[in-house]
């Protein structure tokens, strides 16, 4: 639990160095039948968030279209983890 809690801190200051949201969506999934798709995975989705954006399920919905290429993305990310 504690790891989680260290790298779900990480991960928030990472991104908000890179993209500066307003807030964070913070979901978990434990178990097969919650999404995590083995019974004993456990995966965290941290998800930025800015005032104007829709909510939530659009983004997890895939019906939003981030303003750069996925590849940026991950090079800034990596760049300040």
């Amino acid at each position: 639990r504690n790891e989680i809690s260290q790298l779900t801190a990480r991960a928030m200051q990472t991104i908000r160095k890179v993209s500066t949201p307003q807030g964070f969506n913070l979901g978990m999934n434990q178990g097969e039948v919650s999404g995590a798709g083995v019974a004993a995975h456990i995966h965290q989705h941290v998800v930025p968030r800015w005032f104007g954006d829709a909510n939530f399920m659009p983004i997890i919905g895939q019906t939003k279209v981030l303003p750069e290429l996925l590849l940026q993305t991950r090079a800034d990310l990596a760049a300040h983890w």
